[in-house]
Order: structure tokens, then C-alpha cells, then sequence
């Protein structure tokens, strides 16, 4: 992950070119509203580092979502994999931390592979059916917590469900805390932006004091 210097830097010269983005974030804040320029999202990628890290990283707009292209190496095979990835739904609340994923035009082609590989063997053979990657998901061998669902094209997680989540009472009261305040209630694309959308007060203005004084 890039170091804090490095962020700071990037941003500052980010704004520096794109002046406009100042102007931009005033607006959204006036509707709840953050956008991260794909821009930022591209430099982050860039800085991933590691033999297993994601390598030639591209992000492009496809409204409402996004399309993310790597070059991936996993169990003898490198894979350059592309998919518009689409967040259809956004649920954060005291108890649940869900995401409704939905994946489309899903395209997995094999770059190397040192003929042992049983990813590679199977993407060659055309066995994995890449329009329903739910289902891929759905039988996954070790299949996280936080993966709920996993059906056709659909993907749902719940990060509440992650195990150093679900077993931490102090961190589910500061997410109670939290979630009182404000929640994101939506992730949507446009041409040069990722945004994201925030309600605040979802639960009433009453149930922040509480929220506070439980986590404190």
C-alpha cells in the first residue's frame, strides 16, 4: 500500500492539474455525496507491490459501474481477467455491512502457466462458465464468511461477517456508533468518478447519543 507521503503528494499534484475537483467536492458535500476520481483509484492500484499483487491494473468507467482489468497469478497460472463490476445495492447498518455485487462481460484469459496449473487447465478447456462467476463463487472451496451469496451473476457480501468483526464486541459498537451518524446508502460510476452516497441520521437523531455512549 502507498506510504503517506506518497498520497499526500499525488493528491496535491492531482489537484494541482484539476483544479475543478475542489469545486466538485463542495457541490457533493452539499448532497452527501464523495467522489473519488477513477484517477486516484488508477494511482492506487499502481502501488500494489508483491510477487501475488495485482499487476498492469485498469479501471475504466461503464455507468453505473466500473470495469477492472489485472494481470493476476495464482496456483501456476497467470491470468489477465477483466469484469464490469456493479454495486446494485448498499446496506450499512448497526448489524449488517452488505454489499450486492453484480458481474458482467467476466473474461479470463491465460497468459502463462507451468502446465500443472488447474486454473489454467480449466479456463483452456472452456469448463468454467465465466457469465455465472455467483455460481463459481458459490463453491468455492474455502468460502469466506463474509460471502453470503453467490448466485448467476450476483455476489453478496456482509462484512459483518468477517471474523475479526464478528468476534469483536468493541468494534461492533464503534460501527453501531458510526452507522448512527451517517450511512452509505449507494456506489455508483459516472465518466471520471466513482461516488459515493451518504444519509445521514439513518436511524433518527436519538439513536446517536445512544450509539456513542455504548461505544464509549
Amino acid at each position: 500500500m502507498a506510504n503517506k507521503l506518497a498520497m499526500v503528494g499525488a493528491a496535491t499534484k492531482y489537484l494541482k492539474r484539476n483544479p475543478s475537483e475542489l469545486v466538485r467536492a463542495l457541490k457533493n458535500a452539499a448532497s452527501l455525496r464523495v467522489g473519488l476520481p477513477l484517477d486516484a483509484m488508477r494511482w492506487l492500484a499502481s502501488q500494489a507491490k508483491g510477487p501475488k499483487a495485482p499487476k498492469d491494473v485498469e479501471i475504466e468507467s461503464v455507468p453505473p459501474g466500473i470495469r477492472v482489468s489485472a494481470t493476476v497469478t495464482q496456483m501456476g497460472a497467470t491470468v489477465r481477467a477483466s469484469a464490469v463490476v456493479f454495486i446494485d445495492r448498499v446496506s450499512i447498518t448497526e448489524t449488517e455491512l452488505r454489499f450486492e455485487v453484480r458481474l458482467d462481460d467476466v473474461t479470463a484469459k491465460v497468459l502463462e502457466d507451468n502446465g500443472n496449473s488447474p486454473v489454467a487447465t480449466l479456463l483452456k478447456s472452456g469448463a468454467l462458465d465465466l457469465s455465472k462467476p455467483g455460481n463459481l463463487a458459490a463453491f468455492m472451496p474455502k468460502r469466506p464468511a463474509m460471502l453470503v451469496e453467490a448466485e448467476d451473476d450476483r455476489i453478496v457480501l456482509d462484512f459483518m461477517k468477517h471474523p475479526k468483526v464478528a468476534k469483536s464486541a468493541k468494534l461492533k459498537r464503534a460501527i453501531a456508533a458510526v452507522t448512527a451518524v451517517g450511512s452509505l446508502r449507494g456506489i455508483e460510476s459516472d465518466w471520471d468518478h466513482l461516488d459515493l452516497k451518504f444519509s445521514a441520521f439513518p436511524r433518527g437523531v436519538g439513536e446517536v447519543l445512544a450509539a456513542v455512549r455504548r461505544a464509549l
